[in-house]
């Protein structure tokens, strides 16, 4: 089983990047990292990973999960992105684990895939519009999992999101 991680190409939140990757490589989970484009992405804490696909490179049905972090570039790059939310749509079509953290989730909701399902989102103005825009029920909780969907609420929370997306994908391959 292998994962995908969609990275925006710059201001993505480097622990909410960092904690999913080493609980993936700590559960011998394979991941690759996506952005709109391939090559070096920058996060907002000065970390950079690189990304070697691009969302157009990806065949969602090489892979058993989609996580989608935050941060400030994610409105920018990532809530508007077509393919981006296409891939979220397929893979909670497929009843594969869809991740999306910190103001990530908003990209759910713009796919569909949260109307009446409980989640949660990073706390600013714009995010909650669009996740009640999108009929998520959303909660206060740091981390939400409901049914193949996980939210969480940011950079604080980014350990705990890890780990209930591991058992996401552990549960799944079971």
């Amino acid at each position: 089983m292998k994962v995908v991680i969609a990275v925006a190409p710059e201001k993505y939140r480097d622990e909410e990047l960092g904690e999913p990757v080493a609980a993936l490589n700590k559960a011998g989970i394979a991941f690759d990292i996506a952005s709109t484009r391939p090559g070096t992405c920058k996060g907002m804490l000065g970390g950079k990973t690189s990304a070697g696909l691009s969302f157009d490179d990806i065949d969602p049905k090489n892979y058993g999960g989609l996580i989608i972090i935050g941060g400030s570039g994610c409105q920018e790059h990532l809530w508007e992105d077509d393919l981006l939310v296409r891939l979220a749509i397929y893979f909670s079509e497929t009843d594969k684990v869809v991740a999306a953290i910190c103001l990530a989730p908003v990209v759910l909701a713009r796919a569909g895939i949260l109307k009446g399902k409980k989640a949660t989102v990073y706390d600013a103005p714009t995010a909650v519009f669009e996740m009640k825009k999108g009929r998520a029920m959303l909660t206060q909780e740091p981390v939400v999992t409901d049914g193949r969907i996980i939210t969480a609420n940011g950079p604080a929370a980014a350990k705990d999101f890890a780990a209930a997306v591991i058992k996401a994908l552990s549960d799944k391959f079971r």
